[in-house]
């Protein structure tokens, strides 16, 4: 769309909305947010996205963080939605974000402990699907604004021993929508209170910020405006992190 153009429909829009019905001005309004928001679908446009910015490369997380512990719960049918909602996963994030999470680890290793990534990042369609079933932006990321988890820059994670793997005891479950997940509540055994403050008070230190209602989820702070949205499968990411190490050989 031409500048003059998209200054046009801003204005014929701005106009409409303040002449319509309330039920007018909300499809507006919803259509206009779908139609602005800018979703990456496809490699080649993702590469122009990354040429100037080297930091917004997206990278395979298990070459940043030792040990790359994960249980990608989207993968199964075992998740709110009941369904399979990707396949052939790996945990990625923005190379900003995959700095930020080696030195967690790193500081988490000194204790004996060590992240479990239940998700990092997620195809934009992933998050129409999830959408679907829990429209509350409570618990579920409006698709109309994108998500961290698409833009690269949020992952669900918990804390785990090392070497035994054993998960150590949190609030709820993944994905438990009720107010035990929330951060504010505090009617829980010390010992859960200690860990889910240990994770906070480790991924803080490190850039990140917690969302409020899930103990699990930390997006790298000051992030949402930079990056785009991408809806890249992982098997386009796998691709691009092969032709990346091929380009590496030649060099």
């Amino acid at each position: 769309m031409r500048h003059e153009n998209k200054g046009n429909f801003l204005i014929h829009t701005l106009l409409f909305v303040i002449t319509c019905s309330p039920s007018a001005c909300s499809q507006v309004v919803n259509n206009f947010s779908k139609t602005s928001l800018l979703v990456i679908s496809n490699v080649g446009e993702y590469r122009i996205s990354i040429k100037k910015k080297e930091n917004k490369r997206i990278v395979a997380l298990k070459n940043y963080i030792t040990p790359l512990i994960t249980d990608f719960k989207y993968s199964t049918d075992c998740n709110f939605t009941h369904k399979k909602l990707y396949t052939n996963p790996d945990a990625y994030g923005r190379l900003t974000v995959a700095y930020a999470l080696k030195k967690v680890q790193e500081d988490l290793v000194t204790k004996g402990l060590a992240l479990k990534f239940f998700d990092a990042y997620r195809p934009y369609s992933v998050t129409k699907e999830m959408w679907k079933a829990v429209p509350d932006e409570r618990y579920a990321a409006n698709p109309a604004k994108g998500s961290g988890h698409n833009r690269g820059t949020a992952v669900d994670v918990t804390l785990v021993k090392i070497p035994s793997g054993q998960e150590l005891e949190m609030p709820t479950k993944f994905d438990d929508f009720s107010e035990r997940a929330y951060h504010n509540y505090k009617k829980l055994p010390e010992n859960v209170l200690q860990n889910r403050q240990l994770l906070k008070t480790t991924m803080e230190k490190f850039g990140f910020h917690a969302l409020s209602t899930e103990w699990w989820h930390y997006s790298l702070s000051d992030t949402t405006t930079i990056y785009e949205v991408l809806d890249l499968s992982f098997d386009q990411l796998k691709q691009l992190e092969n032709g990346e190490k091929n380009v590496l050989k030649i060099k």
